[in-house]
């Protein structure tokens, strides 16, 4: 199954069902797929008309070129689907150079990682994107204030609006309020799309305008999947279908409950910890659902690789794969003489990865370990966003096929509520 820009095979992966399951589970897909058709349709679903817009981008072009021109350092509050998106659209920024700030996704609330943070920065040359949704997030509100507090006593206050901006959704709710009070620029979050599918929005491409990135190929990524499988006769001919039939048939034919995503490029290393989110999140409710593991290749073959070839068979591989050959510096035949080192010698670091990359999916086929392989001939702004878009639509897709809401998390608002409780002191051991 190809796209313009990837191509996924799931033949090493998909050989371990039955192919009448396999076809039935197809068919359920091709449900799903209609059911999406019919929400682009009527617009229903905010998240599919993303793509196409470039009006909200338009919007916030010049908050981005303001904060690269007044702003060395941006620190992004903002915790996980306000922050991972950001997070791996922003490791595709170009080397670091004076027209773009450093970026600080600031996705915890560690009082020493900001205690840390504040002795690197300059005050007058730092700008804050304070992001949640509802508003309402305890941690990205806690930091806020704190935040807002440290930079008071260091700017004079009629400056401080200057230095911060929120997006949050419209309605009365705690994040605004304070924005209005101090005068901040609020930019709304689309109240139709939840955070975990908010990376092709406003959300993570104000901080992608800022590192560089250019948000708009982004986007054309994304549209590209997209159109391609809205467009799709059944879903045999929609890769993002196949990979929800492939993790749905394994988990209930085979109980293989653990799902690994391996990327082979350090720029995606976010990409992974952002799958691992909207994946476990949109699809562990009412006792359903398989858990997500993030890897990165080469790294997790000498820490993780024993377990996944000779321990449990719980598990399925995505391995992401790029055209490395041939790229990097040359190891030159005099400094590796010696005869352990033959295998190196004129050869490039990207000839080694490219040789990883094969033995690596070549031992877990021969294992009989379901593996997909997801091949990129380079990493750009559009192939980034053609595989976000994949993955969401996959996910929402395995959600029909399991019967669950992809959009909520209602298990987690009881510990957010017993959080405030506990704070408060209105709870005790």
């Amino acid at each position: 199954m190809s796209q313009s820009y990837y191509s996924q095979d799931v033949s090493a992966a998909v050989s371990s069902l039955e192919e009448a399951s396999y076809q039935s589970y197809l068919q359920a897909a091709g449900e799903a797929l209609e059911n999406l058709k019919t929400q682009a349709n009527e617009k229903s679903l905010p998240l599919l008309g993303l793509p196409e817009k470039t009006a909200d981008l338009e919007a916030i072009e010049p908050i981005a070129e303001r904060f690269c021109e007044n702003f060395d350092d941006v620190i992004i509050l903002g915790t996980g689907g306000s922050s991972l998106g950001g997070q791996t659209i922003c490791e595709l920024a170009p080397p670091e150079s004076s027209a773009n700030p450093r970026l600080h996704f600031m996705d915890n609330i560690d009082p020493d990682s900001f205690d840390r943070l504040f002795k690197a920065i300059t005050p007058e040359r730092t700008g804050f994107i304070v992001i949640s949704k509802s508003g309402g997030t305890a941690e990205t509100l806690t930091q806020f204030l704190y935040c807002l507090d440290v930079f008071r006593d260091q700017l004079d206050e009629a400056n401080l609006k200057n230095h911060f901006v929120a997006i949050t959704e419209p309605g009365d709710r705690a994040l605004r309020r304070l924005a209005e009070k101090w005068q901040l620029e609020i930019i709304d979050h689309d109240p139709g799309i939840g955070g975990r599918y908010s990376a092709l929005s406003v959300v993570s491409l104000l901080p992608a305008l800022i590192a560089g990135v250019d948000a708009y190929h982004i986007r054309e990524g994304a549209a590209a999947v997209l159109s391609q499988a809205l467009s799709a006769n059944s879903a045999e001919d929609c890769a993002p279908a196949i990979g929800a039939v492939l993790n749905f048939g394994l988990a209930k034919e085979k109980n293989i409950n653990t799902t690994v995503m391996m990327p082979y490029l350090d720029r995606l290393a976010s990409f992974g910890l952002w799958y691992r989110q909207l994946w476990a999140e949109s699809l562990g409710k009412d006792g359903q659902g398989t858990t997500p593991v993030r890897a990165l290749g080469t790294v997790d073959q000498h820490s993780q690789l024993q377990l996944y070839l000779d321990g449990p068979r719980d598990k399925v591989f995505t391995l992401l794969l790029a055209d490395q050959a041939n790229t990097g510096g040359v190891i030159p035949a005099d400094l590796a003489a010696d005869p352990d080192l033959a295998f190196i010698a004129d050869k490039r670091m990207g000839d080694l990865m490219a040789a990883e990359q094969k033995a690596t999916a070549a031992t877990l086929i021969r294992k009989a370990c379901p593996t997909r392989l997801i091949n990129i001939k380079a990493l750009d702004e559009q192939t980034l966003g053609a595989l976000l878009m994949h993955f969401m639509l996959e996910t929402i897709i395995a959600a029909d096929l399991l019967g669950v809401n992809a959009f909520d998390q209602p298990a987690v608002e009881e510990g957010k509520i017993l959080a405030k409780q506990y704070l408060a002191g209105e709870l005790s051991e």
